[in-house]
């Protein structure tokens, strides 16, 4: 964080201050909220959640070096104390981002949000110090925690916001107000809290109606290809820049193609110029995303030939994002395990087809959470496409939405032993302990609380040994 006294921190929180013997003390390290990450300088945020009361940690971190603790009692040690911890946490991003001299890059949509913003932040700390998102962590609590890690040097702050209601962007937006604005998308997840996509479509769209004038410097960057978003267009006073695979695109993509282990090559066109670029990630899903990050780069001043040297040299930054590794024995995991949706499952899928090309290909799936009246005909149409893209088995895991994947299956035409219903991620790990071959292709995904990750962790460490279990 840039450095602030802990009075001028005070006086902007709205706190007071406790056992702080010289107020003009400065906070040069993080904000952290993890007590284990409190260091030299850093100012530790204490919240009291229902397991853990930050609060009871006040007098370690001080003892580790933190400056103080912002909470909302005396603790014993330096303390600023407030109302309410997030309102405060939020505050201080605000103030702190208003100091800095970086562009503010936001970016929200259905799916693909963070590998979106893996992708922007390889690109443009190519041409400057970029500040961004850590994992998904893109709510209230992360996303000023992410703010707050910028330094004078960042010239560039890379922000992913998450919503699950209408406001909730524009609270974020608010919180750190964005130059620049990226709509990835608008697709089924969490349309069961949402209640459709119209609803859906309203709350991402809060993104582009917080930017600044064109005048000021604002810019919408929307995905032509998705006709919610590209009707985002005229919520905002901010200039429009679409990407796409449309030809009325103004950052594109031709000759999009895959390779043989199932990466995207394509053209990318961009106002300034074109480049070849031939990506590190998996599946034709990350072409779209390429070109946002491609649009947003392009709009900060970088030429075709960069972005796509930085593109062709990107990697995935976060875990169980199709995470591909090669066994020993020659069987490649795809570990996509960290969340799913109806868009993301299917790109998956059909990313598992390509990549398994001539070779066995498993798809082991389980619940996408989320989705209310729209569960069972989603489940029904991802095993579905399992058939259509002759994946050669899938093993659904878990209860009732795992049931659905087969049966949609089954009601394509898989038959026999091509899809199997089992209970758990144990039985999927046994399952698969004894029929995998050298050289077979498995996709492992599911909605974030199913915990398949665990079938894939045990199938990477088991190597060429063949002794794995779920953990």
């Amino acid at each position: 964080m840039i450095a602030l006294s802990l009075a001028e921190i005070a006086e902007v929180v709205g706190g007071q201050t406790h056992d702080i013997p010289d107020p003009s003390v400065q906070v040069t390290g993080p904000v952290v909220r993890d007590s284990r990450e409190a260091g030299p300088g850093s100012l530790f945020v204490a919240f009291a959640g229902e397991r853990v009361d930050g609060h009871d940690f006040a007098a370690s971190v001080v003892g580790t070096g933190a400056v103080a603790v912002l909470g909302t009692r005396p603790v014993g040690v330096p303390a600023i104390v407030v109302d309410d911890v997030q309102t405060a946490l939020g505050a201080l991003a605000r103030h702190v981002v208003r100091r800095l001299g970086a562009t503010l890059v936001a970016l929200t949509g259905s799916a693909g949000k963070t590998s979106t913003k893996d992708l922007i932040a390889q690109v443009l700390r190519r041409k400057a110090p970029t500040v961004f998102t850590p994992g998904s962590l893109n709510n209230e609590i992360g996303l000023p925690l992410t703010a707050l890690s910028a330094t004078e040097e960042t010239r560039f702050l890379v922000l992913e916001m998450g919503a699950r209601g209408i406001g909730h962007i524009s609270y974020l937006a608010g919180l750190t107000p964005p130059k620049v604005g990226l709509v990835l998308n608008v697709g089924s997840a969490h349309i069961g809290e949402f209640g459709g996509r119209e609803q859906i479509a309203q709350a991402k769209g809060e993104l582009v109606e917080a930017l600044p004038p064109e005048a000021d410097g604002g810019t919408a960057i929307l995905n032509a290809d998705d006709p919610y978003v590209r009707a985002m267009a005229s919520r905002t006073k901010a200039k429009v820049i679409f990407f796409g695979e449309s030809g009325e695109a103004d950052v594109r993509a031709e000759n999009v193609r895959l390779t043989d282990t199932g990466q995207p090559s394509f053209r990318l066109h961009t106002p300034s110029g074109a480049s070849d670029v031939t990506m590190r990630l998996y599946g034709e899903h990350h072409v779209s995303n390429a070109l946002a990050a491609a649009a947003v780069a392009h709009e900060l001043g970088m030429s075709a030939d960069e972005i796509a040297v930085a593109l062709s040299e990107a990697g995935s930054l976060s875990r169980w994002r199709m995470e591909v590794t090669e066994r020993p024995d020659g069987v490649t995991v795809v570990n996509d395990a960290y969340n799913a949706n109806p868009e993301s499952m299917k790109a998956a899928l059909r990313a598992l087809a390509a990549m398994g090309k001539g070779r066995r290909t498993w798809a082991v799936l389980g619940k996408m959470a989320e989705l209310g009246d729209e569960a069972l005909a989603e489940h029904d149409a991802v095993g579905r496409l399992a058939v259509r893209l002759n994946v050669s088995k899938l093993v659904a895991v878990g209860g009732r939405e795992a049931a659905w994947l087969q049966l949609g299956a089954y009601n394509e035409g898989s038959w026999g032993e091509e899809s199997v219903h089992v209970s758990d991620a144990q039985a999927a790990v046994d399952l698969l302990r004894s029929e995998l071959r050298p050289g077979d292709v498995v996709l492992v995904k599911a909605s974030r609380s199913v915990g398949l990750e665990s079938v894939a962790q045990a199938l990477v460490e088991s190597g060429a040994e063949g002794e794995v279990s779920a953990r």
